[in-house]
């Protein structure tokens, strides 16, 4: 009986219980999409460099390494020699090694010097690798490959010249050997997307003249002949080290903390990027007490209109009581009218969420290097869910109680 009541009266104030039901809907697809997008960029964060077991730099810590190295900012504190790195590169447990040389820059954009296999080594969201978009791989020694970034927001193409410079605030420019762009990546949504990659040979051709960082005053070397030189590097700035077997990863890694002909150090890409989470993840903090304030207005705004809505049954409710409606009558029908009008604002507003990803998804992505999930709900969304129809069944419980308690003088006495 509970259960017919309950529809009837909601279907007899549907414009407002409809109106309730919408703003609570509102309420909750924005709670989940603050989730959705919290956890999203905590696992596109996480993601930004995948399948790569180790990173292997000059001595510093793990987040400053990782910051420079892989998220291209800050300086490294000292570069590695190309021998040390070889001597790494030789051990039986590595499996393959990207070198990565940094410290020039091209109109504000980190400028790498590395190998092909950077392309096909350097992994990110679970496993992707990189993709060219046009053009080709570098194969002369002044081609240069752009991050999907750089194209876009210098509006260079294929066979654009570029001059780069040196450092990454300077006025000094490697002006008499200009180089030309010859591929564009696909988006990514990393870090990849806003570097400039050229060959580590031609890092070393563009500072055949410069020593200890200034250009030597009446020097310059023709082209010509700096392409005939042995451009093998002398340092490197880092590298991604990959092994053969995933237990030996420790074991390497201490022998190279401890290699005794130079100062490097080697760190587990996951747990440098989980510390430094735990650095710049304040926004994950203040998303999470975004939703629940979310939450938490969402239930008094659930209470007011419940509030509200009692002014315009209060002969609904004398009636019932005149009719002898016992407490657990009244108080029942409220409770299940706020667990209808909850379950339907869950189900409207999953509808909207997952509607509203699939449109605006590839926006995000795209802008933001953020791959929101639209996927099925998580058991996290379940339990909150549940605790949200539970904390509707309470917060209907004031307004129960007093539409038992007044309802008869309430009802008997409007003025009109």
């Amino acid at each position: 009986m509970l259960l017919k009541l309950s529809l009837s009266s909601l279907y007899a104030r549907l414009v407002t219980a409809g109106m309730t039901v919408i703003a609570i809907s509102f309420s909750l697809m924005l709670y989940m999409s603050v989730e959705k997008l919290r956890t999203s960029a905590y696992t596109s964060f996480t993601d930004t460099i995948s399948q790569t077991d180790l990173i292997i730099g000059a001595r510093a810590s793990s987040v400053q390494l990782m910051l420079y190295s892989v998220f291209r900012i800050g300086n490294a504190t000292n570069n590695i020699t190309w021998e040390s790195y070889l001597d790494v590169v030789n051990k039986e447990e590595v499996d393959w090694a990207v070198p990565i040389s940094l410290g020039d820059s091209h109109k504000g954009f980190r400028v790498m010097g590395t190998n092909k296999d950077f392309f096909a080594r350097y992994k990110y969201r679970g496993g992707q690798s990189i993709s060219i978009d046009k053009g080709y791989l570098f194969e002369d020694l002044y081609d240069v490959v752009l991050g999907a970034g750089v194209a876009e927001k210098l509006g260079y193409d294929i066979d654009t010249p570029l001059i780069v410079a040196h450092g990454l605030q300077s006025f000094s420019e490697h002006d008499d050997q200009p180089f030309r762009v010859s591929g564009i990546l696909e988006k990514t949504g990393t870090p990849v997307d806003n570097t400039v990659i050229v060959s580590l040979a031609a890092i070393e051709a563009i500072h055949v003249d410069w020593s200890t960082g200034a250009k030597i005053p009446g020097q310059e070397t023709p082209i010509e002949e700096i392409r005939k030189m042995d451009l093998t590097p002398k340092n490197i700035t880092a590298a991604l080290i990959g092994v053969k077997s995933k237990l030996t990863i420790f074991n390497l890694q201490r022998w190279i903390n401890e290699y005794p002909e130079e100062a490097m150090t080697a760190i587990l890409p996951g747990a440098a990027l989980q510390e430094l989470w735990r650095v710049v993840g304040v926004v994950e903090n203040l998303l999470l007490g975004i939703s629940i304030v979310v939450i938490f207005t969402t239930l008094i705004g659930m209470t007011a209109i419940m509030f509200s809505s009692l002014s315009e049954r209060r002969r609904e409710m004398a009636i019932w009581r005149a009719m002898g409606a016992s407490p657990r009558i009244v108080i029942g029908l409220l409770m299940l009218e706020a667990i209808f009008i909850s379950v339907l604002s869950i189900l409207l507003s999953v509808i909207l969420l997952f509607f509203s990803l699939s449109i605006l998804q590839p926006w995000i992505d795209y802008n933001y290097g953020i791959l929101v999930n639209v996927e099925i709900l998580s058991l996290r969304d379940m339990y909150v869910f549940m605790t949200f129809i539970f904390a509707s069944i309470l917060v209907s419980l004031l307004p129960a109680i007093r539409a038992y308690w007044f309802s008869i003088n309430d009802g008997m006495t409007i003025k009109i």
